[in-house]
């Protein structure tokens, strides 16, 4: 949301009603396309020495989430007012919701970026919200992924060393970095005259599959994409949804993707209505 700031202690606001919404199903032949996923299905299954710490069944589960701001005229904005929901492993969720709802909140608090007023949530047996900040640290850089609406790619790096750049962070041999990285953004669909590439000459499309690449090159147990596609044409956005569901699939993940998008959703498994700060089926 714009125009809201400080973020508010643990108080717990009113309950409201939520009302009725269109229903946002989308039509049958976007619905059909769910059995096409599997042309995109990644190879990016984990190598034999990580056999047994990246085949963890993590699923999450957020139990009466709050979050309030005070915006610049000192009034009170109750963005989630008790969210609680449960995913698990190789599940992909699609959150919709009208533009202010409370979505890149709501991914934000699960991915441990912002701290909720109120509420618990567990990925497996880690409690994001309650844990210290290094382990929380820890746990975003080993089993969280995530891909925004804007890429947040370094503009000074090619593709190639923006994709590499989580393992060299956690230690990973220069080596052994890049040869995961190439692998990863031919697995996206991008050749080598891309990965050698500064990224502020690649188009929007070839952006966001980089930062689609970064995302996953860890091999993360939770993929948060906060309108991934909101940027990029019809055909490009189709085949970025495609790539993170298939790889949440492939992989036994947990995606939660918020979006727009009626189609992007469509792929998904199943959808959440965000609407007045709570979530309905």
């Amino acid at each position: 949301m714009s125009n809201v700031q400080r973020p508010m202690s643990a108080a717990q606001p009113r309950e409201v009603e939520t009302k009725p919404e269109a229903n946002v199903a989308a039509d049958s032949a976007t619905q059909d396309s769910k059995a096409d996923v599997g042309r995109w299905t990644l190879d990016v299954g984990p190598s034999a020495a990580d056999v047994g710490r990246w085949t963890l069944d993590i699923g999450l589960s957020v139990t009466d989430l709050r979050k309030a701001f005070w915006s610049p005229t000192g009034e009170r904005v109750d963005v989630l007012r008790g969210v609680s929901f449960s995913a698990r492993a190789g599940e992909s969720v699609a959150i919709m919701g009208a533009s202010g709802a409370g979505k890149s909140t709501l991914l934000h608090l699960l991915g441990g970026l912002e701290a909720a007023d109120h509420g618990s949530i567990e990925a497996g047996k880690f409690a994001i919200d309650r844990a210290q900040p290094s382990a929380l640290a820890r746990f975003r850089n080993e089993q969280i992924g995530f891909v925004f609406q804007f890429h947040h790619l370094l503009a000074d790096l090619t593709a190639l060393e923006n994709v590499s750049l989580p393992l060299r962070i956690k230690r990973v041999s220069p080596r052994e970095s890049r040869l995961r990285a190439a692998k990863m953004l031919e697995r996206v669909g991008l050749d080598r005259r891309v990965s050698d590439s500064l990224v502020s000459h690649l188009s929007g499309g070839e952006q966001q599959r980089v930062a689609v690449g970064r995302a996953l090159i860890s091999r993360p147990a939770i993929v948060l994409a906060d309108e991934p596609t909101g940027n990029l044409d019809t055909a490009t956005g189709d085949e970025v949804a495609r790539l993170l569901v298939s790889y949440v699939r492939s992989a036994g993940s947990l995606l939660i993707i918020a979006t727009h998008n009626r189609a992007v959703a469509a792929l998904c498994d199943r959808t959440l209505i965000l609407s007045e700060g709570r979530l309905r089926e």
